[in-house]
């Protein structure tokens, strides 16, 4: 009897555990359930991410041995500061060798134009008085011209005039002869006949000459001519000159061209901080011979630094732009920094690896993809918790709020 007794209480002893045991558990499911639905619901996480920076390999843009190092790795420098120097002697050197060539082309320039200048007023002068010479001579020819019509109108006359006097002689004669006539009427014909003999006489000696003297105007009106044609082909002087004077320039821009570039290079043996930052990498010394393009170091915007995020692609549904995030860092276990998400990348991190994968050629298999998510960091770091580049970080999205857009927007991409 008493150890039935005793098997009834143990049963229920044990009925009653077990029921407490599954209280228990109801009430840690909906505790677990509540917490989910709480605070999980709308967070997505990875611990795949990292700290990063826009930060600037340092090389030089010429050839040279190092002069000068002004920094060392982990070293401060500021937007503008000055590096790193190399031997400037050959660049210095150039740019006085070319400089001295520029100084030459001007004065050959210089003498050209004045060359040019003379030569155009010279020649110009020459076709001007070639023009007058064969000008004045035309207008003597044309003179020549008229004075010898003029003579012949009035050798036609003349002709006119004699033979009237010798008709009126020859009857003066007859008359004489006869004894009708007078002695003193006959020397008068007489003597006007022979006045317009020696008249025309005159006139055909007057012709002969002015006949002669429009040759000579002719000769003198081709000379004229020949001057002028050859006073315009002097011209091609001018011409030349100016090709000349052309080809002076150009030569002289490309000397100006040289000498900017030489003053470039030159300028480039002195290497300076293009953002601020702190030093890294740094892999010279004095005396070491770079190569252009050669790194030299990098400089490491911390003060600017943000996380990149490698969200998987099953979580990216939610995750929109503006969105809160919680940032963790190994390094510091019990500090919590804040940020919010900035960028979405435009495809995964295989799409742009260097040989990213190829899943046409029979043997595909199926891998979840990851995409970058930048975050920046809202507040500045304090400096009791600093970060640096690559640490690895675990961040939490907040995605409650879905307003906000997938992608930039279009004046965020053309800024």
């Amino acid at each position: 009897m008493s150890e039935k007794m005793n098997g009834e209480k143990l049963n229920g002893a044990v009925k009653k555990r077990w029921t407490w045991v599954i209280i228990l558990a109801v009430i840690g499911v909906l505790l677990a359930v509540g917490y989910w639905w709480r605070y999980m619901r709308d967070r997505v996480s990875t611990d795949d991410a990292y700290v990063r920076a826009d930060s600037a390999a340092i090389s030089s843009r010429i050839s040279g041995s190092i002069a000068e190092i002004h920094v060392e790795n982990d070293d401060w420098a500021e937007k503008g500061d000055v590096l790193v120097k190399l031997d400037p002697t050959d660049y210095e050197v150039k740019v006085e060798e070319i400089s001295a060539s520029l100084e030459q082309v001007e004065a050959q320039l210089s003498f050209a134009e004045v060359n040019l200048h003379l030569t155009d007023r010279r020649t110009k002068e020459q076709v001007d008085a070639a023009a007058a010479q064969k000008k004045e001579a035309q207008q003597t020819r044309k003179e020549a011209g008229h004075r010898v019509e003029e003579l012949k109108k009035m050798r036609n006359g003349l002709l006119a005039e004699l033979e009237n006097a010798r008709k009126n002689y020859e009857r003066s004669e007859r008359l004489f002869r006869t004894g009708t006539g007078s002695e003193s009427d006959l020397d008068a014909k007489r003597t006007r006949y022979e006045k317009a003999k020696a008249a025309l006489s005159a006139t055909d000696q007057g012709i002969a000459g002015a006949g002669a003297s429009v040759g000579a105007v002719a000769e003198k009106v081709d000379q004229g001519t020949a001057n002028l044609n050859a006073a315009k082909a002097s011209r091609l002087q001018v011409e030349m000159a100016r090709y000349k004077l052309a080809a002076l320039k150009a030569q002289h821009s490309e000397i100006e061209a040289k000498l900017k570039q030489a003053r470039l290079n030159l300028s480039y043996c002195t290497i300076k901080a293009p953002i601020s930052g702190y030093i890294a990498q740094k892999s010279i010394q004095v005396g070491d011979w770079v190569q252009p393009g050669q790194p030299l170091f990098a400089i490491i915007p911390l003060r600017q630094i943000y996380v990149e995020a490698n969200f998987k692609e099953t979580q990216l549904g939610n995750i929109r732009l503006g969105q809160p995030v919680a940032i963790d860092a190994d390094i510091y276990p019990n500090y919590t920094y804040h940020g919010k998400v900035v960028g979405i990348r435009a495809g995964t991190g295989a799409a742009f690896a260097l040989l990213p994968p190829e899943n046409a050629t029979g043997n595909w298999i199926k891998v979840v993809q990851r995409v970058p998510v930048k975050i920046r960091i809202e507040n500045p770091l304090p400096p009791e918790y600093p970060l640096r580049v690559g640490l690895s970080l675990k961040v939490t999205v907040e995605t409650s709020d879905k307003s906000g857009r997938r992608l930039v927007s279009e004046l965020r991409e053309k800024q």
